[in-house]
């Protein structure tokens, strides 16, 4: 069931790169349309490397398959005139956002931007699959030094990106540079995670996940100290009219979506390496247990999960 009510701001802080990772990427380093070669290092370092960004792409997959329905819901949302010619995926992940607009718009051709060859990779493997290919290109590049030449732009979207942003006022103000006059961006923003116990669960340690969550909430406040932002007054503040905001409230029975157990695995396997030194022995190993796949309690194993999340969105119209 989802709820969409206006967006008032929240004070909810997106996990970064742990639990679920930061679904979509910010662009960090790299150039257009091409994957640049491997900075040196040991052969170890560059397989911990791949391996992790395997790990990233395969919960941003999970995360893209599980919440699509609601993804759509908020394309669906967006005040558009018409159909856009080119959008432009500010931090594209793995094309959670990319192949939803592509649906959504079917003569539209996106550009997809993303700091991860191995993202990036895997966008294009997906593009290839469902034969729009020929819809996408892929570029690799830092939106914090100096950006690549792209294409102006009918729509910019942006979900849960720019807080990654070093200076995202900047960004901001490049964004709109960038658009045609009268396009519009939409910023979208998670406010955390997914929960996906139950109140009084698991049953030998109740409440550790709320308890994981806010350990990991003051971590990323440190760290990304953008998340959580209102953007309706940055938006203002680079040259744009805000036209609309929007949450959308998630709650998906986890019993109607097969993929919800791994996506609870995965996500709470992430968070766990964020908050191990944040959390007493006991809710360590609590969370240990949630995650060990050959016990009957693992998480992924329990078939009273469901998705519960908020997604909030702005849509921020050029002047024309």
């Amino acid at each position: 069931m989802t709820d969409t009510t206006p967006h008032r701001g929240h004070d909810g802080a997106r996990p970064g790169h742990a639990p679920a990772a930061d679904h979509e990427h910010a662009p960090h380093p790299g150039g257009n349309d091409s994957l640049h070669a491997k900075d040196p290092g040991t052969h170890e370092a560059h397989a911990h490397a791949d391996a992790e960004a395997a790990s990233d792409a395969g919960i941003l997959d999970l995360d893209a398959e599980v919440l699509a329905g609601h993804l759509a819901e908020i394309t669906g949302w967006l005040p558009l005139d018409g159909s856009p010619r080119h959008v432009l995926d500010l931090g594209c992940g793995t094309g959670a956002g990319t192949f939803a607009l592509l649906d959504r718009y079917p003569g539209a051709r996106v550009t997809a931007v993303d700091s991860s060859p191995a993202h990036l990779g895997r966008l294009r493997e997906k593009a290839d699959a469902a034969g729009v290919a020929g819809r996408v290109r892929t570029v690799l590049a830092d939106l914090d030094g100096a950006w690549p030449e792209l294409e102006a732009p009918d729509l910019v979207w942006a979900s849960a990106s720019m807080h990654h942003m070093a200076d995202p006022d900047r960004a901001l103000r490049a964004v709109r540079d960038l658009l045609v006059p009268g396009g519009l961006f939409a910023v979208v923003e998670l406010s955390g995670f997914p929960r996906f116990l139950p109140a009084g669960a698991p049953e030998d340690r109740p409440g550790v996940e709320e308890r994981a969550h806010a350990a990991s909430d003051r971590h990323h406040a440190h760290h990304v100290p953008h998340r959580g932002a209102d953007w309706g007054p940055k938006l203002a503040a680079a040259g744009f009219e805000v036209e609309g905001e929007r949450t959308v409230a998630v709650h998906l029975d986890g019993s109607r979506a097969p993929a919800v157990g791994r996506y609870a695995l995965e996500g709470l396997r992430r968070m766990r390496g964020t908050v191990g030194d944040l959390l007493p022995a006991e809710d360590l190993a609590a969370l240990d247990r949630l995650l060990d796949v050959e016990s009957p309690h693992c998480i992924a194993r329990r078939d009273d999960l469901a998705v519960r999340t908020e997604r909030s969105v702005w849509a921020a119209r050029r002047a024309r």
